[in-house]
Formats: structure tokens, C-alpha cells, sequence
């Protein structure tokens, strides 16, 4: 066998072309794997009806279940039914060249339990999210399986989600409602898990105005996350800005695109001309998604800066450094993080306001579970009926009784929060945020529908100069009522990180209440009115920890707690009833206590 030369024309590989993933890393991948008593006639007679179990749990996954760039989740079967050691380890091998980080078991019958533990001893078992799904039938021992299986796993300190339907089943009808729903929520959290491993936080900028939340701290990510940080000085933005690195022909597009919005510049004496302030903001849009995701067709510049730094997230650091002398980064932030932009209809760019890392791991975790773009906000305000009677008086105690939350902040919140999305899609309020984003990525007209709302209900405002003295255009909108949204917030204590997360609902408020709002607060800036269920707002203003939080269409605080429960990550407050937590069982063992649990098993990659 000769030996290969690893220096000839190695110049002229180097090179970069985008792939179509923005983003390089494997494609979250689920296996199913089937169990089975491995007595000769016992095996057989299960046989059929083992597999039957596994086409209905590959079929709802694969039907629900999407991805950032809204395909499925990829699914893999084990090679032949798992009845004992050698089968489990050719089940294992089999795993690791397909790359699996999930595994769902699957039995209609006893199995040998800890035997079968060869098809998860291998690489990554450690921290693959494992689940078992055992069928609740009189004639076969599914449920006795299933729980001698999730005590071995206890055991071993290798938490695992257990399915078991509270009724009997019909094996031959569909899956179940509570089954099919904690099969497709372990799944959709599996897959975030696992999409977020090996990819980085891109931190713009340092820390922003003194605010801990924008102190990226790199173990955090590493241990909790298995995710990257990247720093990249804001000086190196404005250097791209004067050399002209970014795509030259798409700032014309962009500007082009931006100027169907109503943009009020502001009167008065102002750092720029309006035309060259909008080029500026359209500038640093296309600047921080290439430094997130790369840009080929900068690399014939230079091959090393086209790249990027293979970001799942970021944030912008901004105030003040940059802020004082250059427009601030509200433009860019709001637009990468809408579902749309000059390219058309596409996943959001997450970008982090004031480099608030914390807040940028939620906007990041609740995307990839709904598909949906999110809404990063300062907790501005608690207002109670009396507050605003007081102010306006206006009685409001008919449609937020328990007061309402002043969500607004000039960056990043997504213009897709201009609207009501749920209403575009019929029959929405029966569906997760998954297949609502999946039917809106299926409909061109849904889409076109969407961005015209959005561009028509949004307009962009020429910066508040005393806190922006480099000027900048901020989204101004008014998010609807009555829409169900999720407010979460992580945070750390120590190196203890945890995590906040409370369900609710926008609120409707007069026009004459929500103007004097907006007048005494910041005009400028978008405005989102919250109500959280089960508890009053000063109550969460109360409680919640830092000054931002992050937001999303749909109540996904159940989702949330499981994947949290993934990644060992503790939740310190929430409002979910409990009939919808779904945890592993270690969490039992631990007296349901998830700070418990999560200490003694430590963070994921830690």
C-alpha cells in the first residue's frame, strides 16, 4: 500500500463554498429500537406486531417533527430486533456510524432488560437522551419490561424518559393521544439537543453597559450546552464596513427591501443623512449573518474571513462603545431575527441584544423546539389595573385583571411579533408550534401573507440620540392580543446555570392606554403587553431574574421542562400544570426534585 501525500496542491484545496445547511455539523439523528423476549416462540410471536409498534412511532415522528430548515428529523431503525447482547451490540454498531444522539426503545413484551444495554454501551451513550416506550396491554408484559428497563437505567445514572399510556391500547388503531404526544415531545427535544451540540454563541463585542447577562461564560456553554464561543471585537465590524466586505450587489437588495417599511428618521440635527444611516444598518445585517454562518461569495477577498464562525446564535454587544459614535445594531437585530428578509422566506438569524448570552441560549433552545422566530425583551414595566387607572384612567381590570408586563426593547424583537401569526394558519389552535411553522414553510401565499402584515404594521424609527448618540432605526410595532406566548429567561448562579420559564397570553389594551404607555416609556422602541396565567405580573416582575427575557408564540413551558431535564439544567420557576411535565424517571427517584436530580447528575458535557 503506498503512502499518500498529504502535501500536493494542499494551496489549492483550501477553498469555502456555502453548503445548503447554513450551519456544518451531523443532522440530528433518532434511532428506534425494538425489544423482544428472545425465547424461540416467545420472539416469534411477538414478532410482527414489535414491528408494527416501531412503523407508528416512525410514522408520527417523522410526519411532526421538523428541523430548522423545516425537514424532518432523520430516524434510523436498529438492523433486527434487540433480544439479547450480540443483537444489542450490532444494534450499537450500527448507531455509531449512523450517528445517532436519541434513542427511543420499543416493546410490546418482556425483555431481558440490562442485557440490552450493549446496543447504548458505545461512544456517546453517555449523553445520548434515551426514552422507552412499553405498550399497556392485558396479553403482553410491555409495562413489566419497562419498568425493569428504566430501573437499570436509574441505576446506572443514565436518565430516561418512560411512555406508558394510562388506558389500554388498541394495537390496532393508531397511537394514542398521550403517547403520540410524549413520543413527538421527547423527540422534538431530543433533536434540539442534539442540533445545538458542536455549534458556537458568536459574542460581538464584550460586555454591554455592565449587565452580567452579556458576560459570555464559555464553561457554561461547553458543560450545559456542548456548544462553542466565539469573541469577535466590534472594531472588526467596522473594519468590514469600511473595506466593503460584505456582498456588495445584496446591500442593494437590502436597502431596497428595507425601504418598503414607513421609516420616520427623526427631525432635527442628526449624525447622518437618512440614505447613508439605512445603508449603515443594512451593513451591519449582512456583517453579523456572514460573521455567523460565512458567505462564499466573499472568499475569492479572503478565503479565511468568508467563513464564519459556524454560529447557532449571537449577540451584539453594541452599547456603548459602538453605540456613542456608530448606529446602534436594532435594524440588523430585528431583522435577522424575523422569518423573513430581502431573500425571502427563511429560519431566523438568532441574534442576542446588549450580548446577553443567557437570553441568547433561550431565544436559541425555544426556536429550535417551535421553528419559530423569537422576542427579546426588557421586562420595561409592571403596570396593574390600578396603576393604569391611575394614569389614564382607563379600567382595564376586564382584560388583565392580574396587570400586564411592558415588553419592549429596541433590538431584537422579531417583526414577526408585529402580528398574529397563529391566526394565518386555519385550525392552528390544535396544533404545536412545530406544524404551524411546518404549514406556513409549506405556503408560499401564507408567507407572502406574513411578510406584507408584518412590513405594514412595523415602522422603523430614527434612534432615541440621548442613549444612541450614533443614531440607528428602531422597529416601532404593537403585537396584537390574545395570543398565547411563553416567557423564559436562563440564569446563573455560581456556575449553577437554571432556568425560568412561564406561560401566557399578549393583552389588547385601549389605544389610549397602550399610547400613554408608549409615550411615557420609549415610542421608538416595539411594544408587546403580558399577562402571565396563575399568577399576577408584579408577581413575575417580582421574580424573574434578570432584565431581559425572551418570548415565544405558543405555550411551550412543558417542552421547555423537558429539555431542560435533557441538558440537567434545573427550572427554578414555572406555571405548568403538572399532569404536562414529562421528566425521566431518575427524577422519581430524586423525590421530583429537579434541582436534586440535576445535581447529582451533573451537566451534560461537563
Amino acid at each position: 500500500m503506498s503512502k499518500p501525500s498529504f502535501q500536493d496542491n494542499a494551496a489549492a484545496r483550501r477553498g469555502f463554498s456555502m453548503p445548503h445547511e447554513t450551519l456544518v455539523g451531523p443532522v440530528p439523528t433518532i434511532a428506534i429500537t425494538p425489544v423482544a423476549d428472545g425465547r424461540t416462540g416467545a420472539y416469534e410471536s411477538n414478532l410482527q406486531n414489535t414491528w408494527r409498534m416501531v412503523e407508528k412511532v416512525y410514522s408520527l415522528i417523522s410526519a411532526n417533527v421538523r428541523l430548522p430548515d423545516h425537514s424532518p428529523v432523520r430516524l434510523v431503525v436498529a438492523p433486527e430486533i434487540v433480544y439479547g447482547p450480540r443483537t444489542g451490540a450490532i444494534a450499537q454498531k450500527y448507531y455509531a456510524e449512523q450517528n445517532v444522539s436519541a434513542n427511543i426503545w420499543v416493546s410490546r413484551s418482556w425483555a431481558y432488560s440490562d442485557e440490552l444495554m450493549s446496543a447504548c454501551m458505545g461512544i456517546g451513550s453517555s449523553e445520548w437522551q434515551q426514552a422507552a416506550y412499553g405498550i399497556n396491554q392485558t396479553d403482553r408484559p410491555g409495562a413489566v419490561w419497562l419498568k425493569a428497563f428504566t430501573a437499570a437505567m436509574d441505576e446506572k445514572k443514565r436518565p430516561i424518559f418512560s411512555i406508558y399510556s394510562p388506558h389500554l391500547e388498541d394495537e390496532e388503531g393508531p397511537l394514542n393521544d398521550y403517547v403520540s404526544e410524549s413520543l413527538l415531545r421527547f423527540a422534538r427535544c431530543a433533536a434540539a439537543v442534539a442540533m445545538i451540540r458542536g455549534k458556537n454563541y458568536l459574542s460581538v463585542g464584550g460586555v454591554s453597559m455592565g449587565i452580567i447577562g452579556s458576560d459570555t461564560r464559555r464553561n457554561i456553554f461547553h458543560d450545559y450546552l456542548g456548544m462553542g464561543t466565539v469573541s469577535y471585537d466590534m472594531v472588526g465590524v467596522k473594519g468590514r464596513m469600511d473595506q466593503k466586505f460584505y456582498d456588495q450587489e445584496e446591500l442593494e437588495q437590502a436597502v431596497s427591501f428595507m425601504q418598503k417599511f414607513n421609516i420616520d428618521y427623526g427631525s432635527g440635527q442628526r449624525p447622518q443623512p437618512a440614505e447613508e444611516l439605512l445603508r449603515d444598518c443594512c451593513k451591519m445585517a449582512l456583517i453579523v449573518r456572514d460573521l455567523m454562518v460565512g458567505n462564499s461569495r466573499l472568499a475569492n477577498r479572503d478565503v479565511e474571513f468568508a467563513q464564519g464562525a459556524n454560529a447557532i446564535v449571537a449577540g451584539t454587544q453594541g452599547q456603548r462603545q459602538w453605540t456613542d459614535l456608530y448606529p446602534n445594531f436594532d435594524l440588523a437585530e430585528s431583522i435577522l431575527n424575523s422569518s423573513f428578509d430581502w431573500n425571502g422566506f427563511r429560519s431566523p438569524f438568532l441574534v442576542a441584544t446588549e450580548n446577553d448570552s443567557k437570553n441568547g441560549i433561550g431565544m436559541l433552545l425555544a426556536s429550535l423546539l417551535t421553528g419559530m422566530p423569537q422576542l427579546f425583551a426588557d421586562i420595561r414595566t409592571n403596570w396593574t389595573p390600578e396603576s393604569i387607572k391611575k394614569a389614564t384612567g382607563q379600567d382595564v381590570g376586564g382584560i388583565a385583571p392580574r396587570g400586564i408586563i411592558d415588553k419592549r426593547n429596541s433590538g431584537a424583537g422579531a417583526l414577526d411579533y408585529a402580528i398574529d401569526v397563529l391566526s394565518l394558519v386555519p385550525g392552528a389552535e390544535k396544533m404545536n408550534m412545530q406544524q404551524v411553522k411546518a404549514a406556513i414553510a409549506a405556503s408560499p401565499d401564507l408567507q407572502e401573507k406574513l411578510q406584507q402584515q408584518a412590513i405594514a404594521a412595523t415602522t422603523y424609527i430614527g434612534a432615541n440620540l440621548e442613549y444612541f448618540r450614533g443614531d440607528g432605526l428602531s422597529s416601532h410595532y404593537r403585537t396584537p392580543g390574545n395570543i398565547p406566548m411563553t416567557a423564559y429567561r436562563y440564569n446563573l448562579v455560581g456556575d449553577l446555570l437554571t432556568c425560568s420559564v412561564v406561560e401566557g397570553e399578549t393583552v389588547e389594551l385601549p389605544n389610549q392606554v397602550a399610547d400613554h404607555i408608549s409615550q411615557v416609556t420609549d415610542r421608538t422602541w416595539p411594544e408587546s403587553y403580558w399577562a402571565p396565567f396563575g399568577m399576577t405580573s408584579f408577581e413575575y416582575m417580582n421574580r424573574v431574574g434578570p432584565n431581559h427575557d425572551g418570548n415565544s408564540f405558543g405555550l411551550i413551558g412543558d417542552d421547555m421542562i423537558t429539555l431542560n431535564a435533557m441538558l440537567r439544567i434545573p427550572v427554578d420557576m414555572h406555571n405548568v400544570d403538572p399532569v404536562r411535565i414529562f421528566r425521566p424517571t431518575l427524577w422519581d427517584r430524586c423525590g421530583g426534585d429537579d434541582f436534586r436530580a440535576c445535581q447529582l447528575l451533573g451537566p451534560v458535557y461537563g
